[in-house]
């Protein structure tokens, strides 16, 4: 028996691998286990309640849920949403964007409880074991990380005939889908996400099943942003969060945000995915519109491709890195003007911007009017625009004359 007696913090979301955990590494290592489910969304009130009494039932000591929707709004989404990030142009990172807040919450729970190992159920096939022990080893190098799934390489049959051998209870069975859930957005895997071919069947969605089948009727909406923050749905003003969570529910049922991204994963192969984001999507569209009204063009090209690494940075679990603090300033100063009214309407399947207005519309600062008539320059002025424009091409041409 280790000399350390001091309790093993395990990162638990009551899954088949983190509730094996439990009594595994009580039993190994012969210390106390305390799990932690660090709540970044998706975990209502009886669910949580459901997870405290299992993990209690495993074995744990103390089972603690630490709230950090909010820490995962101020230290992520809002710079996902001020970059309009979608990886591969598709998936704003519904679940991997968590995992940053989530190390950073474990870390200080270890240090609150005079702990010296953290441990997590991720196995050795994916991301999330990369984003944990990067954030958790950047946050505090002395921790001791512990990966019994992944370092041991159980199998979900093995797990399972543990728990049932030691007569312990087994986490909801049945289910042909891993469904992960969080504030941004559900990822969902199976089968069919292990191939590139196939879509999911209508079953599997979770927020958006069937509402190609029993369409809801268009409905007209708006959203208000200040300095890139989200603060009204339909002028009602609310937090962030619960804006997101009311939009969630809101464009869900529309079908809003259901995709399949195919793309790199952390560790070099390709990987696929399905997810639902209605919110995330919703936000995003909402203000890359409201930015095209009140961004100059240079602006918006330079934040697009910082943005572009900012996000393959948080999808890698480098987001505490200082780069991203650079990168987050950036972000943040862009925002200064990003203030104003997005109207959008809801169809199955469609969201369509109706329109935007802010007080530092671009538009309505100029005299003119969009190919009817000139404001700020005369008929002469546009003319010699054109012809300087019109320069290194001439240039080339005259070059290129005697090449030929």
């Amino acid at each position: 028996m280790s000399s350390d007696q001091s309790p093993i913090i395990l990162a638990y979301s009551g899954g088949l691998d983190t509730s094996f955990c439990v009594p595994w590494l009580k039993a190994t290592y012969g210390r106390d286990v305390i799990t932690a489910t660090i709540d970044t969304g998706g975990i209502d009130a009886s669910a949580a309640e459901e997870l405290a009494q299992r993990a209690l039932a495993l074995g744990a000591i103390e089972h603690v849920r630490v709230d950090a929707r909010e820490s995962f709004f101020d230290d992520v989404i809002r710079h996902l949403i001020a970059g309009n990030v979608l990886r591969g142009n598709a998936y704003p990172l519904c679940v991997g964007a968590e995992r940053g807040v989530q190390a950073a919450r474990l870390a200080q729970l270890a240090t609150d409880r005079g702990a010296t190992t953290v441990a997590h159920g991720c196995t050795a096939a994916g991301n999330d074991q990369v984003r944990f022990e990067v954030a958790l080893r950047t946050l505090n190098p002395g921790l001791n990380i512990l990966a019994p799934v992944r370092d041991n390489n159980w199998v979900r049959e093995e797990q399972l005939a543990y728990l049932k051998d030691h007569k312990l209870p087994l986490p909801a069975q049945g289910s042909d889908y891993s469904i992960n859930r969080g504030l941004w957005g559900i990822t969902i895997g199976g089968r069919e996400t292990l191939t590139s071919e196939n879509s999911l069947p209508e079953n599997a969605w979770v927020l958006s099943c069937g509402a190609f089948d029993q369409p809801e009727p268009a409905s007209r909406h708006s959203l208000e942003f200040d300095q890139g923050i989200p603060i009204a749905l339909d002028d009602e003003a609310m937090s962030p969060v619960q804006l997101i969570e009311t939009l969630e529910s809101l464009a869900g049922r529309y079908g809003i945000g259901r995709g399949i991204h195919l793309g790199d994963t952390v560790l070099g192969t390709k990987g696929r995915v399905a997810f639902e984001a209605p919110a995330a999507i919703t936000l995003i569209t909402a203000h890359r519109e409201l930015e095209k009204l009140v961004l100059s063009a240079q602006q918006a090209r330079v934040k697009e491709r910082i943005a572009a690494t900012y996000g393959d940075l948080v999808h890698e679990g480098k987001q505490l890195d200082l780069v991203c603090a650079d990168i987050e300033a950036l972000l943040e100063s862009s925002q200064r003007r990003v203030s104003g009214n997005v109207a959008f309407t809801l169809r199955p399947g469609h969201l369509f911007i109706d329109g935007v207005t802010s007080p530092y519309s671009l538009l309505a600062a100029s005299k003119a009017v969009y190919g009817e008539a000139a404001g700020e320059w005369t008929a002469a002025d546009a003319l010699g625009h054109a012809r300087i424009l019109a320069l290194p091409g001439l240039l080339q041409q005259r070059a290129g004359e005697g090449s030929a």
